[in-house]
């Protein structure tokens, strides 16, 4: 599993973990009943600290993306496909959110944004 950081964006490092583990998880690339690095080794590989990539596991569980067994590992949990989807939504909802407030920042009316949404959506 390759896990990435990236030190030069606003984004926590362990809201990085979470995102890169749930499109590794969405993509196919983990599989229901994979077992994800341990807290240590991870935080070893990565180096930072163990208590970072535990929040980071911590996230994944509350959300229903892992299973934690104690003693044994964190696991992928069974693909909840409407879990899925919802993140999925929400992922769509922030971009267009983004690409709204850009049309704003250039001026663009309500409309204008409409008609270009409109058009896409034919494509």
């Amino acid at each position: 599993m390759k896990i990435i950081i990236n030190n030069s964006i606003m984004v926590p490092i362990y809201e990085q973990i979470v995102d890169q583990i749930k499109n590794l998880i969405r993509s196919g690339t983990l599989k229901e009943n994979d077992v994800l690095p341990s807290v240590r080794g991870l935080a070893k590989e990565l180096k930072i600290s163990a208590l970072t990539v535990k929040k980071a596991y911590d996230s994944l569980e509350a959300e229903g993306f892992t299973v934690t067994v104690h003693g044994k590992g964190s696991y992928v949990a069974a693909i909840n496909t409407e879990l899925l989807l919802e993140e999925q939504k929400k992922e769509v909802e922030a971009s267009l959110e983004q690409a709204m407030q850009k049309g704003r920042r250039y001026g663009l009316s309500k409309e204008d944004i409409r008609n270009i949404f409109e058009l896409i959506l034919e494509e």
